[in-house]
Formats: structure tokens, C-alpha cells, sequence
């Protein structure tokens, strides 16, 4: 009975383990066309130095691979702050490199307007270094030319 008992609990643990890995997390990857029209739905425009989509060309803005939990989030916190959202960087590559990082899905860049900034400073936790940490524990960074967000 406890030899049982004990397996279930080992795989319910293993389970838990695997739906938190940073494989699983932050949902599906999409496609740019699908992240794009969500986010013009929701009202939310990009921009792209380069005037392209091409995920591997730096001065492209894609969205090609970005997780939907990302652009869930991103659709969230314009409804939330009622604030004009440009996203300035998606999954191109050039960023930084890491688990949670733009190539892998999980960052978004967007322009910081005094709406912005204001909303995050107000409604979410000083982590220090230009940091700040919603109560989901997703982070906005400031960059000093745009928000870098991490949605975990």
C-alpha cells in the first residue's frame, strides 16, 4: 500500500515538474501572422526599424515563435493600463540569449511612454536596477529606451 501510494505521489511530482518547465511554460508557440492579428485586435501596434518581419535579421520586429502566453500577457497589460502599446522587439534575434529570453518566445520590447512607466511604477514591486515584478511575477525592465518584459 505504501509502495503505491508512494509512486503516485513520485508521478504527480514528476507531472507538476513537467508542466512548470520552461518547455511548457508560457504556452504554444504561434506563428508572426497569429501573434500579429491578436495583437491588432487588441489594438496593440509594432513597429520595426528595419520595416521587416524576418526573425533573423535584428532590425526586423517578429514574432514568429513567440509563446501565446507572451502575447496574452502583453494584450492583458494594455487592457489593464489603458496605456498606448508599441512593441518595438519580439522573437528577432540579436537580443540577449537564455531560457527566458525575445528568441525564445517569452520577452516582449515595448515603447516607454510616460503612461507606461507610470502604470508599472504604481502597480508593481521595485526589484531594484530599473526593475520592477507584477503579482503574476512577470518582469518589466526599463531599459532607457524601452520596456523589456519577461512573461513567465
Amino acid at each position: 500500500m505504501v509502495r503505491k501510494g508512494l509512486g503516485v505521489l513520485v508521478a504527480a511530482l514528476c507531472m507538476a515538474v513537467a508542466m512548470s518547465s520552461p518547455a511548457s511554460a508560457g504556452g504554444k508557440e504561434l506563428s508572426h501572422k497569429s501573434a500579429a492579428a491578436k495583437l491588432k485586435a487588441a489594438g496593440i501596434s509594432w513597429t520595426s526599424s528595419g520595416g521587416c518581419s524576418n526573425r533573423n535579421k535584428p532590425n526586423c520586429t517578429s514574432f514568429s515563435g513567440i509563446k501565446s502566453g507572451t502575447v496574452s500577457g502583453i494584450v492583458t497589460f494594455k487592457k489593464s493600463s489603458h496605456c498606448k502599446i508599441t512593441v518595438t522587439g519580439g522573437t528577432e534575434t540579436g537580443h540577449a540569449s537564455g531560457t527566458y529570453s525575445h528568441w525564445n518566445g517569452y520577452k516582449v520590447d515595448i515603447a516607454i511612454t510616460s503612461c507606461v512607466s507610470g502604470y508599472i511604477k504604481r502597480n508593481f514591486s521595485s526589484i531594484g536596477g530599473n526593475k520592477w515584478r507584477s503579482s503574476s511575477g512577470n518582469v518589466y525592465y526599463n531599459e532607457g529606451n524601452h520596456w523589456d518584459i519577461t512573461y513567465y
